[in-house]
């Protein structure tokens, strides 16, 4: 399964969800469709990646184990809570965006 047919099952499943919201243009950061919980971006996808807003901490364990990389927006500057997953990675998506809104939502 792609990219985007993977994306577009974390949208059926996640936007149901009280304050979930999914956004498919006009998005920001380069992405191609943006999850957001209150208004505020928790998954996206950007250039057939999965990138999650995640504590500093966890995104630096997931570094760690080389799931993938700090996400830069583009402006050559890593973000300390943007984790792009790795398309080769076999984490399962949608674990780690449910862990990105409990975040973004502030229930970590």
């Amino acid at each position: 399964m792609n990219a985007e047919a993977r994306y577009s099952e974390l949208v059926a499943t996640l936007s149901g969800r009280p304050g979930v919201t999914h956004v498919s243009e006009g998005t920001g950061f380069g992405s191609s469709g943006q999850l957001k919980v209150d208004g505020r971006i928790f998954a996206m996808l950007v250039r057939g990646a999965l990138v999650l807003k995640l504590p500093g901490r966890r995104v630096d364990e997931l570094l760690e184990a080389r799931h993938g990389e700090r996400f830069d927006a583009g402006k050559g500057k890593p973000m300390r809570e943007w984790f792009v997953l790795s398309p080769t990675s076999k984490r399962a998506w949608l674990p780690l965006a449910e862990e990105a809104l409990r975040f973004v939502n502030g229930k970590t």
